[in-house]
């Protein structure tokens, strides 16, 4: 009987002192909860609006490249001497076969003369062969010369022959360079970007020398141009031939310049470990005002939506502060149910029922581990089940990571807004394109104007 009664006054006591650690829990969960909240604004907020508003939108690949000609020819010198005149200067318009400068041809006149003579010399050794040949080959019809004779006769008018030619050729070739080669003609329509050459100075034939450097540098047409823009690995993809683009320059501010890619070279270009590729731009210059050389920041127009819904971005990031998380998961899921057809949303009642019930389940036995580890005072076992519950939460995580795997690609956004009640609403929405500043969104045409949050005041 005695230990009956030593048994019950023990039970009692396991029965306090459970109580006591329950208590003890709950009193450390609602002082955490009340310190987590204190801290949160509770009261309604005031917000700045935005609206919803009808509009164009792009989305774009940003560069910068410069303008050239589409092309430009360099003239050499064909013959070495020195320059006479200068008949041409920076930005002359010039036609296929003008004369550009003239070099000095006295040296030139005087070979000519010698070579003149030269070819007199050849000819009179070449007619006095031909006529010993002729007398020789009579000669051998009546066979008073023998056959080695009358070949070695024509052997050597054969020579005389062959240097007459050498002579005359070497005259040409003088006649050439004093009636052609020291007139340095523009060899295509265009104008004169580039001069090097002045009166008096010495030229050096290209043919001959390495270090023969352009004289001048004319541009076939300055009314096309083009621009070589360097794109980046990550947005090259997006580049395509005929694509449009819109350029502006520093230079000539408040206005905007279009054209259209010509071309995409493969051959990447590295520079600081940065791979970029040259883009080709074609664009036109009617006026002039586009010139060589200039810099100007380029788009290339990837999509373009025209007369579409748009929002700012900013109201798409926004999210209130004085709700918890759970508050706006709650209205967030409510507005993703106007989204859904009846099956839809009992499916998705019914995962977020079952989702509830398993966190539920999450916590109550992390709860049920806490008590029991008080009330037997073991360290470790406390530590055994909070890596318990943390490995729960891992595998919650990695199942939450394979359901957006099997999402939809479609991008759903939430924006907040005032209800006719007067009430902060949220609604989900489907965005499309984004320029950075505004995205496009599809909404019915209701609700075009409607005024939605974009930040609240402080």
């Amino acid at each position: 009987m005695l230990d009956c009664c030593y048994y019950k006054q023990y039970e009692g006591i396991l029965e306090t002192m459970k109580n006591k650690a329950i208590n003890s829990v709950i009193l450390i969960f609602l002082t955490a909860v009340f310190l987590s909240c204190s801290g949160k604004k509770t009261g309604s907020a005031s917000y700045d609006f935005t609206e919803v508003r009808r509009g164009n939108l792009e989305r774009t690949v940003s560069s910068s490249g410069t303008i050239n000609p589409v092309a430009t020819v360099k003239v050499l010198p064909r013959m070495s001497g020195k320059v006479e005149r200068v008949l041409v200067d920076y930005n002359d318009t010039v036609r296929r076969g003008d004369i550009l400068a003239v070099l000095n041809t006295d040296m030139l006149r005087l070979q000519r003369d010698q070579q003149a003579a030269s070819v007199q010399k050849a000819r009179a050794n070449y007619e006095l062969q031909l006529m010993n040949y002729r007398n020789q080959e009579i000669l051998a019809e009546r066979n008073l010369i023998s056959e080695y004779e009358l070949r070695t006769s024509k052997t050597t008018l054969d020579n005389q022959a062959a240097d007459l030619a050498v002579a005359e050729a070497n005259l040409r070739v003088i006649e050439t360079e004093i009636n052609q080669y020291a007139y340095i003609t523009s060899p295509i329509d265009g104008i004169v970007l580039d001069r090097n050459i002045n009166t008096g100075d010495t030229v050096v034939d290209s043919s001959n020398s390495s270090s023969s450097s352009s004289i001048f540098i004319i541009a076939e047409n300055l009314r096309e141009m083009q621009i070589e823009a360097a794109v980046g690995e990550l947005d090259v993809t997006s580049i395509h031939k005929g694509q449009q683009v819109r350029f502006t320059m520093e230079s000539i501010p408040g206005r905007r310049f279009t054209g259209v890619v010509e071309n995409l070279r493969m051959v990447p270009v590295v520079s600081n470990n940065i791979v970029s590729y040259t883009v080709i731009i074609n664009v036109e210059n009617q006026d002039g005002s586009l010139l060589p050389g200039m810099t100007c920041a380029v788009d290339f127009i990837v999509e373009r939506a025209e007369n579409v819904l748009l929002v700012s971005n900013a109201a798409l990031r926004y999210q209130p502060t004085h709700l918890s998380e759970a508050q706006i998961s709650d209205m967030v899921f409510n507005a993703s149910l106007s989204n859904m057809d009846e099956r839809q949303q009992a499916a998705a009642i019914e995962a977020r029922a079952a989702a509830a019930q398993t966190s539920a389940q999450q916590q109550n036995q992390t709860s049920t581990n806490a008590v029991t580890s008080l009330m037997m005072g073991g360290g470790n076992q406390m530590r055994g089940g909070m890596m318990t519950g943390g490995g729960g939460r891992q595998g919650g995580s990695a199942q939450g990571t394979g359901q957006v795997r099997n999402t939809s690609q479609i991008v759903m956004r939430n924006l907040w807004f005032i209800n006719r009640e007067g009430k902060l609403d949220v609604m989900q929405i489907r965005t499309g394109i984004s320029d950075g500043s505004n995205t496009q969104v599809f909404l019915n045409e209701d609700f075009e104007g409607l005024k939605v949050i974009l930040r609240e005041k402080i």
